[in-house]
């Protein structure tokens, strides 16, 4: 069980920082700088940015899952 807690954290990690990668530079641009300096904003970012790293990370393994690299 504690190999499928430390699997699933650094995917989380890793989807989160690749999504992070790929999307800061837009949503910077999407809002000025003015408005990237609220905390409104930049909480609402990440709250999508955890919540789609979340779901993708549950859909990874569930993947690693179903072709039985894993067993819970």
């Amino acid at each position: 069980m504690v190999k499928i807690w430390i699997t699933a954290t650094v995917l989380f990690l890793i989807i989160t920082f690749i999504f992070w990668k790929l999307t800061i530079g837009h949503f910077k641009k999407d809002y000025n700088n003015k408005m990237w300096i609220l905390s409104g904003t930049r909480t609402f970012y990440w709250q999508g940015s955890l919540l789609i790293s979340g779901g993708a990370t549950v859909l990874v393994i569930f993947l690693l899952k179903a072709i039985n690299i894993f067993s819970f």
